[in-house]
């Protein structure tokens, strides 16, 4: 059987979503002209979910993306897909009043559709720091009409990084371990994390030192790479599904099996959201990879 050619599929994807925007159109999506109508939510990016449950705001919530995973209460919500592969029609079909997504979500062809249809479509700038955590709490709290509460929470979270942050910097750079994050491993290639990533941002807050943080983004690792990297210890994603590359195997790696992390078998495995989303638990996460590398 042929294939549709892309370009038709897009174009029959667009028209399908601009009859749903039509249907939307007739109902109005702001309440004035200053404030977005945020009855009918849908929100994309557990962190974002996160911020909205943490300002207890999460009535509005009519659906949220496959990341959203906390509290478990927004896993009870409809699912509109996977926040870098969002499907228009999917989205719109819940009938929104407005959508917020951070930064990042796509691909960039559904959010041109999103973006071109009734609903407003609001972004949150994503940056792994501290101020980055704060930034989405006031984006997020001002979107949403509660500057007041946005403000109480960040306070509440800025004091609670603080003191996490700063019990980590008091460990001396000669006791700071190196730290490797390993995304996946497939094809035995080790994808690993450099800087400009929340995994190199969770490890800076930690007061520990990424392994590979002479390059941007993500990246295959050479074996060559793996043992000058000597990390003491590797860092992961508990996925918690079983699809996840085992410890056994990542033993058997013969570059990794040669780091000091191997040897000494120290392998920490997290859940994915709590360490990564930099959201209103970071500093629960900073304190728990801390315990995890150094010990209580």
């Amino acid at each position: 059987m042929r294939k549709e050619p892309q370009s038709k599929r897009l174009r029959a994807m667009a028209f399908s979503v601009a009859a749903i925007a039509l249907s939307l159109a007739a109902a109005p999506n702001v309440l004035a002209a200053d404030k977005l109508d945020t009855s009918r939510l849908v929100s994309v990016g557990g962190d974002v979910t996160e911020i909205i449950y943490a300002l207890g705001e999460q009535d509005r919530l009519i659906a949220r993306d496959t990341t959203s995973m906390y509290p478990e209460a927004a896993t009870k919500l409809p699912d509109v897909g996977y926040m870098r592969a969002l499907s228009p029609e999917g989205i719109l079909a819940m009938n929104p009043t407005a959508i917020i997504a951070i930064e990042g979500s796509g691909p960039p062809e559904a959010l041109n559709v999103l973006k071109g249809a009734s609903v407003p479509f609001e972004t949150v700038p994503n940056a792994y720091t501290r101020e980055g955590i704060l930034a989405k709490i006031d984006r997020v709290g001002n979107l949403l009409g509660q500057s007041d509460k946005a403000k109480a929470l960040e306070d509440k979270v800025g004091a609670d990084l603080d003191a996490a942050i700063a019990d980590a910097a008091k460990r001396p750079e000669s006791e700071r371990k190196r730290i490797l994050f390993i995304l996946s491993m497939q094809g035995g290639k080790i994808m690993a994390s450099g800087t400009g990533t929340a995994a190199d941002g969770i490890i800076k807050l930690s007061g520990s030192v990424n392994a590979v943080g002479n390059f941007p983004g993500y990246k295959p690792l050479t074996d060559e790479a793996i043992v000058e990297a000597k990390p003491d210890v590797i860092l992961m994603m508990n996925r918690g599904d079983g699809s996840g590359t085992t410890n056994e195997d990542l033993l058997k790696q013969p570059a990794l099996a040669l780091t000091p992390a191997a040897q000494k078998k120290a392998i920490i495995r997290m859940d994915g959201l709590h360490l990564l989303g930099f959201g209103p638990r970071t500093a629960s996460a900073v304190r728990e990879l801390n315990a995890a590398i150094y010990g209580s």
